[in-house]
């Protein structure tokens, strides 16, 4: 017996980064969306924790007890009392490293595939909470959809959502380290007064009227300042896609992938063959959102 969980990306909307807190981590008002972009987890009975991992760029994944999914199974399974004697294979299309949480993804995706697996009969409430242990960005990805995320983005709320709306996601050559990036905020931030963060009401009306022209003038990414510092060769590949019409163009989460923002899918398709021609990318994927969270398929 098996189980599989299918388990989306997420493009963060809005990034609104707060001071520094006495234990390192910072104050965040986090739009997430969910995009159709997934990895795939499957857990199987074996005689020991096992991992494996196939896809792009899966020789960056740690197939140790580091891996976030390992950590789902291991915490579940001592909170039950039970040993973590499972393989879990994740087949990944998330991109590695990319700021689209991928690794969180595969935490909750593993999380759900071995509640479903052992019967633990663990509430929703729980589960969230387990995810939170794991990452802040783990609970979005059990959840799905559009959430606003507060404190380490982990609180999450559901927000309204009055359409689809059409992306394209250029991945960079190489990756970000997620606290290099905050260790750069924190750099260019230093002698400056950094407002409380807050969700803005004109993101939040733009996605529940389902309005893309609304959204792109709305989005905005506090960490972008930062990411584009440490990865300058980023203000090239967002400035190709706004050259080929995309809506609006940011640095995806803390990078390096860039989100362009369109307006229907026929966009999407004529900015993704744009930014394949420009030399300023890897890859490029196209996507819609909101999708569900971690499913069970």
């Amino acid at each position: 017996m098996s189980v599989t969980v299918r388990v989306p990306a997420k493009v963060n909307v809005q990034l609104a980064v707060g001071a520094a807190r006495p234990d390192g981590f910072h104050d965040l008002a986090n739009v997430f969306l969910a995009v159709g972009l997934y990895d795939e987890v499957t857990v199987t009975p074996a005689d020991e924790l096992r991992v494996t991992c196939e896809g792009p760029d899966a020789h960056q994944v740690p197939l140790d007890r580091t891996n976030l999914a390992a950590r789902a199974a291991v915490e579940l399974a001592a909170r039950r009392g039970i040993e973590p004697a499972v393989h879990i294979h994740i087949a990944k299309d998330i991109p590695v490293a990319g700021g689209m949480a991928g690794g969180s993804a595969d935490g909750a995706g593993a999380l759900l595939a071995c509640d479903t697996l052992w019967g633990t009969g663990a509430s929703r409430a729980e589960l969230l909470a387990l995810c939170a242990e794991l990452g802040s960005d783990v609970p979005f990805s059990l959840v799905g959809g559009a959430a606003l995320g507060v404190g380490r983005g982990e609180r999450l709320t559901a927000l309204e959502l009055g359409g689809t709306f059409h992306w394209v996601f250029a991945m960079a050559g190489r990756g970000l380290s997620t606290p290099a990036v905050f260790r750069e905020f924190d750099r260019l931030a230093e002698g400056r007064d950094i407002p409380e963060p807050v969700a803005s009401p004109d993101l939040m009306e733009a996605l529940a009227k389902g309005d893309p022209d609304a959204l792109a003038s709305a989005v905005s990414n506090d960490l972008q300042p930062a990411a584009l510092s440490l990865f300058p060769e980023l203000a090239d590949t967002l400035a190709a896609g706004r050259a080929a019409g995309a809506l609006t163009a940011l640095v995806s989460g803390s990078g390096p992938t860039t989100a362009f923002l369109t307006r229907d899918a026929g966009s999407a398709e004529k900015v993704a063959e744009a930014l394949r021609a420009s030399g300023t990318c890897r890859s490029v994927r196209t996507a819609a959102g909101p999708v569900a969270g971690a499913t069970v398929i």
